[in-house]
C-alpha cells in the first residue's frame, strides 16, 4: 500500500502540489486525469522518490521512505519521452532489471519471451531500439517496466507518441496486464476516454489539487464538483446559469447567436434533481447528452447558431451557440452542417448536472 500523507511540494515560492493525502491499494490500478500543468508528474515523481516533498510523508506498506532515493525503491517508471538503452538489443533491454536483480538466465529468458508476446515484440528481440518505429521502442520500455514485476508502475502518459491503432490496442491490452499483477499501477494522462477505458481508479488534478479520488466510472459519472466534471470531459462539459423554481429550471438567454433581447428558457427538473431547494445553479450536459434526434419522448428542445463542426471518424463534434455560451454536441457518424444555421437540439436531462455557487455537486445521480 502506499500512502501520501499531506504531502506537498513547493519549489521557487510556487506551489506544485498543494497539501494530499492518497492512498493506493496494492493490485490497483489508478489514473492520474488533469490537464497540462496540473501536477501529475510531480504527483509521479514524489511517489517515486525522485522528488522530496516540501511537507507531508510517503509510506509504502506501513514503511516511512520519505527521502529514501528511488534507486533504493521497487520502483518502474515508463515517461512519454521512452528511454532504452541504444546499444544493447530489444532482448537485453527488456532482461536489463532481472539482470540487475540477479535472475538466473532460465528464468530471464521466460520472463523476457513472455512479456514480448504480450507487447508484440518477439520478432524484434534480436534488434537495436533504434532500428525499430516510435511504437516499437516504447512497447520496449514498457516491456522492460512491466518484466521487473517492482511494486510500485508509474507510466507518464506512456501512449501519448503511439499512433491511433497501436494506442486503442495497447489501452485494451494494459488493463489485462496490470490485473494479473500485485504490484500498484498510477498512469499518468491527460484525456479522459483514456482513464474510462482504463478502468481501476482515478484522481481529478487541478492546480496541484486533487478534486476528486475514486472508481473510475463513480468519478465520471458523480464527479462531486464543477472542477471535475470539467476534468472529466472532452470537449468541455456544457454549463448554463439557471434558476431552480419549483419543478423547472429557468434560463434567462438572449436568441441564438446572442441577438436579441433576452427571453426566459424552461426545462423540467428530472427526476434526480427533484429535491434541490430552489435558488441559483449551474446546470452541466456533457456533450453526448446533447443530440439532434429526441432521445426520449418530449425531451426539452434548445434552439441554437452552428459555429462549426469536427468530423472525426464515426462521430463528429458540433459547435453550437446557445445565446452567448459556445456548447459542443457529439452527433453520430459524418455531420457536416454549415456555419450558422439555426437549429434545434434536444437535451438528454435524465443525466443532467447541477452546482451550487461554491461549485459543490447538487446532483443525485448525473453523468
Amino acid at each position: 500500500m502506499l500512502e501520501l500523507v499531506n504531502v506537498s511540494k513547493v519549489q521557487g515560492g510556487q506551489v506544485h502540489i498543494h497539501p494530499t493525502t492518497l492512498t493506493l491499494e496494492r493490485g490497483s490500478l489508478n489514473v492520474l486525469l488533469g490537464p497540462t500543468l496540473s501536477g501529475k508528474t510531480t504527483l509521479l515523481r514524489l511517489m517515486a522518490g525522485l522528488e522530496k516533498p516540501t511537507e507531508g510523508r510517503v509510506r509504502f506498506d506501513g514503511k516511512d521512505v520519505t527521502g529514501v532515493p528511488v534507486q533504493q525503491r521497487n520502483v518502474a517508471m515508463v515517461y512519454q519521452q521512452f528511454i532504452n538503452y541504444p546499444a544493447m538489443t530489444v532482448y537485453e533491454n527488456i532482461a536489463s532489471p532481472l539482470r540487475v536483480a540477479g535472475e538466473g538466465s532460465e528464468m530471464i529468458d521466460r520472463e523476457v519471451k513472455k512479456v514480448a508476446e504480450l507487447m508484440r515484440l518477439t520478432p524484434y528481440l534480436s534488434r537495436t531500439p533504434l532500428s525499430l518505429s516510435g511504437g516499437q521502442q516504447q512497447r520496449t520500455a514498457l516491456a522492460r517496466a512491466i518484466v521487473k514485476k517492482a511494486s510500485l508502475v508509474l507510466l507518464d502518459e506512456p501512449l501519448a507518441n503511439l499512433d491511433y491503432k497501436l494506442r486503442e490496442e495497447l489501452r485494451e491490452e494494459l488493463p489485462k496486464i496490470f490485473a494479473a499483477s500485485g504490484s500498484i499501477f498510477v498512469y499518468a494522462t491527460t484525456e479522459p476516454s483514456e482513464a474510462l477505458l482504463l478502468g481501476g481508479n482515478t484522481a481529478t488534478l487541478n492546480q496541484g489539487r486533487i478534486s476528486q479520488f475514486g472508481k473510475t466510472i463513480t468519478v465520471y459519472r458523480n464527479p462531486r464538483d464543477l472542477i471535475t466534471a470539467r476534468t472529466f470531459s472532452d470537449p468541455p462539459i456544457n454549463t448554463h446559469t439557471a434558476v431552480k423554481d419549483g419543478k423547472t429550471f429557468v434560463l434567462a438567454e438572449k436568441e441564438a447567436g446572442g441577438k436579441g433581447k433576452p427571453h426566459k428558457i424552461t426545462i423540467p427538473v428530472p427526476q434526480h434533481l427533484a429535491a434541490i431547494a430552489d435558488g441559483p445553479v449551474t446546470l452541466g450536459l456533457q456533450p453526448h447528452h446533447l443530440s439532434l434526434e429526441e432521445p426520449f419522448e418530449k425531451a426539452p428542445t434548445l434552439k441554437v447558431r452552428t459555429q462549426v463542426s469536427e468530423i472525426a471518424g464515426s462521430e463528429s463534434f458540433i459547435h453550437v451557440l446557445f445565446g452567448d455560451k459556445r456548447w459542443v454536441m457529439l452527433a453520430h457518424g459524418v455531420c457536416n452542417l454549415d456555419p450558422e444555421l439555426d437549429i434545434d437540439i434536444h437535451l438528454d436531462t435524465r443525466h443532467l448536472m447541477a452546482f451550487g455557487a461554491d461549485g459543490a455537486s447538487l446532483s443525485g445521480n448525473a453523468g
